[in-house]
């Protein structure tokens, strides 16, 4: 019986090792069919995908940034161009100790605070495998230096780069404008309409003026480079290659010598003059004064210099003749004077007898003319002439608001010109519509009567002041004033003018016009408030000259300007065109705080004219600031105001 037993017992354990060994063959079988299977889908199923990352490990694509755009006035100088420079960049991915390795590189090469500041903002807005420059503009012996040392440094990289140049420096900064880095606001732009690949490897974008309008122009077509790298992340050798496209090239309107005489002219006073051809809307000059150095902005400006010129009262980065806004005084009765003859409220030979001032029907307060003794007999001419306020003032009121401000809208006023820089204000033409929006108010005859005189509300842009007088000079016909003539396609090398746009186009009489115009010549004669400025000029300038309060003065008290700080005194304003039986020019200028206009601003627009149509240019003479004159010592009655 115990042999019976053993013998089970032994079969029973037979049994149990062969289960156990089919149960383990069962999971050997699904473990090498689980890895069988998973082979078969990394290996054949994800084959593509799996190579495409060992390629990508293997191949780098570089950006090639395009060379930018250049820019030169209308006689080819050049505006705007690229040079090559050596950087010393650090690639931070492939240093162990950044730190470290920026105070070692310091000891071989000048590394300031700004740049170690510049380089961490850069750095954190790139990815770690790019380069990121430390220090820019490198000189030879730099270089030089650092390429002997270049094994001590893994990681850091000596690389020619094109920076942007603006070899004129200050002269028309606010017409080229000036490219800065690309900033988080930029990338969002570029993001939203779908050209974030075409700045793969770009580190700027146009910021301002001309940089900025036609960026799409300038900035070309980034190309890409396949690289084979090696283990360490050495270039091995180039697989393919696509070519960048330069920008294409812009040929501007400005003549740059014009421009440099017209800067000169304002010396050290603030203020802006636009030049206008008033048949092709061309604009030949642009002038904001100060100015500023645009080079300064391209490698990102430092802290210093940016307080200097954001901080200083003179505003030297704001562009005055589209963004400063200025009550246009009396520049602006020759377009009432327009209005009123073209509405039949006074033809010839109407005449008013000026007692030196004005007043509503059933008022006691009294509108003063500049001449408190009042002008006389005067009919429309001759108040275009002598600046009769006056006149003026009683015109205004049997106009209207409504009907003066529809009329005068089609000379550019209260809107927007459409040049070809961004930014641009729009000024302000008022009517009740806009008052009672604005103040909740209604509108009373007391403000249409200062309206009359260019005051009250009123106000204009530079630009607006000469494209008006440019419509004006065109006989009613308003061409949109824009900056570049040209565009050149590098590529194909061809050209393409820019077509005049018509804005605007008001019929208009032409005995109406004649009045007017003889008005505005004989401003320019002896007996007019700007007759200096005509003075041997060897050709016809139809012009207008005007006053911009800039603080309140009583009616019956008088303008000192010698006992009123100089940024109260009035601006002075001057507008014209010439010849005046052919125009080929229209000016607009203004001299803040220069008092007036015909003794302020018209002088420089006579250098601009003599040098466009005669091709006369002004002595030499060191650019100083020129304060106003006492007006009883200097000038006749006639240019006691405006």
């Amino acid at each position: 019986m115990h042999h019976r037993k053993e013998l089970k017992n032994h079969y029973n354990e037979l049994r149990h090792f062969k289960l156990r060994l089919i149960v383990l063959g069962a999971l050997v079988f699904v473990g090498f069919a689980i890895l069988a299977s998973r082979f078969y889908f990394l290996q054949i199923k994800r084959y593509d995908h799996y190579h495409t990352l060992a390629e990508n490990n293997r191949i780098s694509i570089t950006p090639i940034a395009p060379n930018r755009g250049l820019i030169t006035d209308r006689n080819g100088t050049i505006i705007a161009h690229n040079f090559f420079v050596y950087t010393l960049e650090i690639t931070p991915a492939k240093v162990d100790n950044l730190k470290q390795t920026i105070d070692d590189i310091s000891q071989l090469v000048e590394i300031s605070k700004g740049d170690l500041k510049r380089f961490e903002k850069l750095k954190r807005r790139s990815h770690g495998f790019e380069s990121v420059p430390l220090r820019t503009h490198l000189n030879e012996v730099e270089a030089a230096i650092f390429a002997a040392n270049r094994f001590r440094f893994p990681g850091v990289d000596i690389k020619s780069r094109l920076y942007r140049h603006y070899p004129n420096g200050k002269l028309g900064a606010h017409i080229a404008g000036y490219i800065g880095r690309i900033n988080d606001k930029d990338l969002e732009r570029l993001k939203k309409a779908d050209l974030l690949s075409n700045y793969k490897g770009s580190d700027h974008i146009g910021k301002s003026g001309i940089e900025q309008f036609y960026e799409n122009e300038l900035h070309g077509t980034t190309g890409f480079q396949q690289v084979e790298i090696n283990a360490d992340g050495k270039a091995v050798r180039t697989l393919s290659s696509t070519p960048p496209v330069s920008g294409n090239n812009l040929t501007l309107s400005i003549d740059l010598k014009l421009q440099d005489i017209a800067e000169k002219g304002f010396g050290e006073r603030r203020g802006a003059l636009v030049a206008i051809q008033p048949k092709t809307g061309e604009v030949l000059s642009l002038v904001s004064m100060p100015t500023f150095d645009p080079n300064l902005f391209v490698g990102g400006i430092d802290t210093k210099n940016w307080r200097r010129l954001n901080e200083s009262t003179d505003k030297p980065l704001i562009n005055r003749p589209l963004r400063g806004v200025y009550p246009p005084g009396s520049t602006f009765k020759p377009f009432v004077a327009l209005a009123g003859l073209e509405a039949g409220k006074r033809a010839p030979p109407f005449s008013i007898r000026d007692a030196g001032y004005f007043s509503l029907p059933n008022s006691t307060h009294r509108y003063r003319d500049w001449k408190l003794s009042g002008h006389g007999i005067v009919d429309m001419k001759r108040a275009i002439t002598i600046s009769c306020d006056t006149f003026f003032y009683g015109l205004a009121v049997e106009l209207g608001i409504e009907k003066l401000s529809n009329f005068v809208r089609h000379f550019g006023f209260g809107e927007k010109s459409g040049i070809d820089i961004r930014g641009e204000n729009g000024g302000l033409l008022p009517t009740p519509d806009w008052k009672r929006r604005r103040y909740n108010k209604p509108w009373y005859k007391g403000e249409t009567v200062i309206v009359g005189i260019g005051q009250g509300y009123t106000l204009v842009t530079p630009m607006q002041l000469a494209y008006a007088t440019a419509v004006l000079a065109n006989k009613g016909t308003a061409v949109r004033p824009h900056l570049v003539s040209a565009v050149t396609n590098v590529k194909t090398g061809k050209t393409t003018a820019i077509k005049p746009v018509l804005n605007d186009k008001i019929t208009i009489k032409e005995e109406n016009l004649a009045i007017v115009e003889q008005g505005m010549i004989d401003v320019t004669l002896p007996g007019g408030t700007a007759w200096r400025v005509g003075r041997n000029a060897g050709y016809s300038i139809a012009a207008k000259t005007g006053t911009a309060q800039v603080i309140g003065i009583k009616q019956n008290e008088k303008y000192d300007e010698k006992n009123i700080q100089e940024r109260h005194r009035d601006h002075a304003l001057f507008i014209a065109y010439a010849p005046a039986e052919d125009p080929k020019i229209a000016i607009a200028a203004i001299v803040e705080n220069g008092g007036h206009g015909g003794s302020a601003a018209g002088p420089i627009v006579r250098q601009v004219m003599d040098y466009y149509l005669l091709g006369k240019e002004p002595p030499e003479l060191p650019a100083k600031k020129v304060v106003p004159k006492e007006v009883a010592n200097t000038t006749p009655e006639t240019e006691a105001h405006d």
